[in-house]
């Protein structure tokens, strides 16, 4: 048997490595003031680029894609590299997948804070970087399958089964959620509209959970937890169910992101059906991994790498067992929009994802570095440290949802709402608001200790990164399955079945929800009075899309009575028909705004972006005093307008071609309802005179970004007859 010597790659692991640190304190932070924020809503006041709507994307996608996605690669990097016996398919391949990665954070990093944005959670970079991150992530599949393809051992373990999942499955719901029709450089509509934009979206948003945040992380855990206890995973068949019942059935859960909201029944009832069924694979990998450190316990308690392993696999049964309990109706109706989810959300991130990585660097950085853990005693303070950081995060937002739900849903005997005015029901969970900063400080000083545990011990140590490894190398077998082989291990050598399989075990679901959204025209009903925004509103709604509005404000009326009667008549599919993107919102921080057309004056919608607490004492909202200041630069009204007649939005020639004197005419129209409150006109021309005596420029009223805005607030709910909210 010819033995083979050969050099594991552990340069592109250190790079991932250094990068998830580097990330990970970054996105932390962004979290953080956005945390503090909620307390001290004017703390970045008049910075645009600091702004609650523009950093918290930031935040989001800096956790996900930088930290998280970094820690992926690093994980990944490392282990395939020992499971099949191989170096990294290409050297070259390895670095363009990491500095390509770290290219594409960069520019979400600059462009998001600049209101960059498609607006659609997870997915809200633009398309330019959405091209980029398909080139950057098929390298990496690339390599990945070019190192199975060159392995030296026969059976693909099933660290590498996961992470094929991954790549397939990745690749499939970021090329359909990003078909966006470009308008400029860096601006794009949804090729979807409204219904069909949600669903796509949620299938995007909850499965980018499921295959980012979850199937590569399982892969580590069944590559790291064994390595880390030194034992062998506790059940080979329970590893079998749990993968294939798992990718089969995660797809089809996206639905229940939308239930009560205008997304058909029939797709409503498959996501709570397939959400239900998660919990048994979800706890059966839970199940897998914890039973894997028996008869350890005892190292368990005095080793920080397994502390923290066993509350990241603990963390994902609670998460993946409140998430179907989300997803039944009659749970969903209490925690939808509410703190509950952000709560959910972060319990699945902090101690899945962050403590998952967090054991993962303790290991690896000492066996890199041919050296010992500078200090148990720091790891083990940075893991008490960021557990109670993680309980004083989630309980006060658990108490806050709950909170939140019971005083929106409440009525007085007459039949009104208890607390008609929906500040009431922000100012009561402040306390629980000043609980999460302190946690996430908590957890934030956890990752700065890891990190100067980290540094000391790399400069104890010497750097090795191309490690002497030999093995045998791979003979042939027959492709057919041999006496006493089952068809699972047969199929754990044939890398290219085994990955068409779980293509279509993944493609089944998405195309059962998505395909007859789309294709049955009696899924989406229409509604003659629905017409397309004008051009002006058009150019508002661009500007509520850029501001991120969609981060705290909701459009989505639900079919409760406690809703009904706040905001006005429930919404309906139709409505949303010309809608590109769609903005439904996940969580209410202020108010629902599908029914906020006509309900208040222009000017007090300019005196509440100007400053919220003056029209609202007590707000929480941040000013947009730039939006008042700004000209805005409305001259690709006609190109939007030409990109939305190709995606299906009956604009007549006539209506492109007369674009901009409506704007003119409709501008002019709210710049005089503005004139009819003698504060505004005092002000207004207070400084149009400072302008023309020390010769500024001065911008009319007409034509700033603040009466676009208006137009397109003005219009929302009015193509339907509604019933008025009292």
């Amino acid at each position: 048997m010819e033995i083979q010597q050969f050099r594991y790659d552990n340069k592109i692991v250190q790079k991932f490595l250094y990068a998830t640190m580097l990330w990970g304190v970054v996105g932390m932070l962004v979290g953080l003031l956005l945390a503090f924020m909620f307390l001290f809503p004017n703390l970045t006041d008049g910075v645009s680029w600091l702004s609650f709507g523009r950093l918290r994307p930031l935040h989001t996608n800096a956790v996900i894609f930088a930290f998280v996605g970094n820690a992926i690669f690093a994980g990944v990097y490392y282990s395939t590299q020992r499971l099949l016996k191989a170096r990294m398919f290409s050297d070259a391949l390895s670095n363009i997948n990491f500095w390509g990665w770290q290219l594409i954070i960069v520019a979400a990093a600059i462009t998001l804070p600049l209101g960059y944005t498609t607006s659609k959670e997870y997915a809200e970079l633009e398309w330019p970087i959405d091209l980029a991150i398909a080139v950057v992530w098929v390298v990496f599949g690339w390599n990945l399958i070019g190192t199975i393809l060159k392995r030296r051992q026969r059976h693909l373990y099933v660290a590498i089964w996961f992470y094929l999942a991954t790549f397939v499955t990745v690749a499939v719901l970021h090329i359909f959620n990003s078909l966006e029709l470009p308008v400029s450089a860096l601006k794009s509509y949804s090729v979807y509209a409204g219904v069909q934009d949600a669903l796509v979206q949620w299938w995007y948003g909850h499965n980018a959970v499921a295959f980012f945040l979850t199937t590569p992380f399982l892969g580590l855990m069944y590559y790291f937890v064994p390595k880390a206890a030194n034992r062998p995973i506790y059940s080979y068949r329970l590893s079998i169910v749990h993968f294939w019942s798992l990718i089969f059935i995660y797809i089809w859960a996206g639905p229940h992101h939308l239930l009560y909201s205008s997304l058909p029944d029939w797709a409503q009832n498959l996501g709570v059906v397939f959400s239900v069924m998660l919990i048994a694979p979800s706890w059966g990998g839970m199940i897998n991994g914890l039973l894997t450190l028996r008869g350890v316990w005892d190292k368990v308690r005095t080793d920080a790498t397994l502390k923290f392993m066993v509350v990241a696999i603990t963390g994902y049964g609670m998460a993946t067992f409140e998430g179907p309990m989300l997803s039944l109706k009659n749970v969903n109706a209490i925690a939808h929009f509410s703190d509950w989810i952000i709560a959910h959300v972060h319990v699945g991130a902090l101690a899945w994802n962050g403590f998952l990585t967090f054991g993962m660097i303790y290991w690896l950085v000492p066996k890199m570095f041919k050296t010992t853990l500078y200090s148990k005693g720091l790891a083990n303070f940075h893991f008490w440290i960021g557990t109670l950081g993680i309980v004083l995060y989630a309980l006060p937002m658990y108490v806050a949802g709950f909170t939140q739900a019971l005083m929106w849903k409440e009525f007085n005997p007459d039949g009104t709402l208890v607390y008609g005015n929906f500040l009431e029901t922000v100012t009561q969970i402040i306390p629980m608001y000043w609980m999460r900063a302190i946690g996430g400080s908590l957890f934030i000083l956890g990752m700065f200790v890891m990190i100067y545990n980290v540094v000391v011990t790399i400069k104890s140590g010497s750097r090795v990164e191309d490690e002497l490894a030999e093995a045998p190398a791979l003979e042939r077998v027959s492709k057919k399955r041999v006496a006493g082989e089952t068809f699972h291990n047969w199929l754990e050598r044939k890398p290219v079945q085994l990955t068409i399989l779980a293509t279509i075990a993944i493609l089944i679901g998405g195309i059962v929800q998505i395909v007859p959204t789309i294709l049955v025209k009696s899924n989406i009903p229409t509604i003659t009075s629905v017409k397309p925004y004008t051009p002006l509103e058009l150019e508002g709604r661009d500007l509520y899309i850029r501001e991120g509005c969609v981060g705290c404000h909701s459009q989505m009326v639900r079919p409760f009575r406690s809703e009904v009667e706040r905001y006005g008549e429930y919404a309906k599919a139709g409505e949303f028909v010309y809608d590109h993107p769609f903005l439904w919102g996940s969580k209410r921080t202020g108010p629902d705004l599908l029914r906020v057309g006509g309900k208040y004056s222009d000017n007090w919608h300019l005196n509440h972006m100007l400053d919220p607490q003056s029209t609202s004492s007590g707000s929480i909202m941040p000013a947009y005093q730039w939006l008042v200041k700004n000209e805005h630069d409305r001259s690709g009204v006609q190109a939007k307008m030409e990109a939305m007649v190709k995606l299906g939005v009956p604009y007549t020639e006539e209506d492109i071609a007369n674009a901009q004197q409506s704007m003119a005419e409709q501008a002019e129209q709210i710049e005089k309802n503005l004139y009819a409150d003698p504060e505004f006109v005092k002000t207004y021309e207070a400084d149009k005179k400072y302008a023309q005596e020390n010769g500024d420029d001065f911008v009319e009223m007409r034509d700033r970004e603040i009466v676009s805005l208006i137009a397109y607030l003005q219009r929302l709910g009015t193509d339907i007859k509604i019933k008025e909210a009292e």
